[in-house]
Formats: structure tokens, C-alpha cells, sequence
């Protein structure tokens, strides 16, 4: 029965983001917004940039152990383990605006990361984090548009990925005081 009332509203709000948001300029946004998301190239990038200060190496290795936990949780348990196929695969005559994806639908990669990526930063510094969680909505309300993925595949995306995000911060936290010296190699 909840499942039936949850697939139920999966729909209602993809068919109203279809019917009512849909325009020119968001088609071109949406794809390019999800886009930074890929390969999680925008999260190595920032990652790697913060490498360069002192300030922000800590948080750096921490968004490296967040990216290598989320994708082994992700698309190696969750997503074999729960195989939801993704709206796009069930409606196929929905025109796309991006390729289709070709694994499983929950939970949403591109959220889990981008969620669990922004709270980290958010947790070493608000400053960059308000921006960073900003975009990590955009990007988990682009796999909506686009078609991609239901708005629970989203939401556990999103709440994966803030429950990883804070076990790494304090598994990063506990290794650093285990290993006093890697902590003075890092600031």
C-alpha cells in the first residue's frame, strides 16, 4: 500500500514538472547543470583545487573518502540490490534531452553525490556550502526534469548521501586523531 501511494506521487510530480516547468531555456540548463555531475567530475575537481590550501586539504580527503564510499554503496549495492528501472525506460516515448542512462534508477547517483559532496564542504565551511548545497539541488532537480529518475529515487539519493557525508566527516575526523602526523601533512 505505500508502495502503491509513493510510485503513485513519483508520477503525479513528474507529470506535473512535464506539464507545467518544461520550456525552452530549461531544456538547455537542465542538461547542462546534471552534466556537472558526470563521473563525478565537478567533486574530483573541487576536491583537487582544494588540495592546493591548507585550509581546505582536510576537507578535500574527506570529499575523496565520501566519493569512493558513494559510489561503491551506490552503484555496486543499492542499485543492483533495489533494480528500479528509471521513468524513461517505462515511458519510452517521452523525448529525452539526454541520453539514457543505463543503470538503475535508485538512488540518484547524481544526487547522492552532489548532496553528500555539498555537506561536506557545508560542514568545513559555510561559506562555500550554502552555494555548494544550492547547486546540489539544482543538479538533483535536473535528474527530474530530465526525466531520469522518480522524485524517491531523489530523495534517498539525497538522504544517502547526507547520512555518508557526516560518517565520513567523523571517520575523517577519527583517523586524524588516530594518525597526528597525516593531520600534520594535511594543514
Amino acid at each position: 500500500m505505500i508502495g502503491t501511494f509513493i510510485q503513485e506521487l513519483d508520477w503525479a510530480i513528474l507529470n506535473t514538472i512535464r506539464q507545467d516547468m518544461t520550456c525552452p531555456a530549461l531544456d538547455v540548463l537542465m542538461p547542462l547543470i546534471s552534466a556537472l555531475a558526470n563521473a563525478g567530475l565537478i567533486f574530483f575537481a573541487a576536491a583537487g583545487i582544494m588540495l592546493f590550501f591548507r585550509s581546505k586539504r582536510i576537507c578535500a580527503v574527506n570529499i575523496l573518502i565520501f566519493l569512493a564510499l558513494g559510489a561503491v554503496l551506490a552503484n555496486l549495492i543499492i542499485k543492483p540490490l533495489v533494480a528500479r528501472d528509471r521513468p524513461c525506460w517505462i515511458m519510452e516515448d517521452i523525448p529525452l534531452l539526454i541520453a539514457v542512462p543505463h543503470d538503475f534508477s535508485f538512488p540518484s547517483g547524481h544526487t547522492l553525490h552532489s548532496v553528500g559532496v555539498a555537506l561536506v564542504i557545508f560542514l568545513y565551511d559555510k561559506r562555500i556550502g550554502i552555494p555548494s548545497l544550492i547547486l546540489a539541488a539544482l543538479i538533483a532537480f535536473s535528474r527530474l526534469y530530465l526525466f531520469v529518475h522518480f522524485p524517491s529515487d531523489v530523495l534517498g539519493g539525497a538522504l544517502i548521501g547526507a547520512a555518508l557525508a557526516v560518517g565520513t566527516y567523523f571517520l575523517t575526523k577519527l583517523i586524524l586523531k588516530k594518525i597526528p602526523k597525516l593531520t600534520e601533512k594535511l594543514t
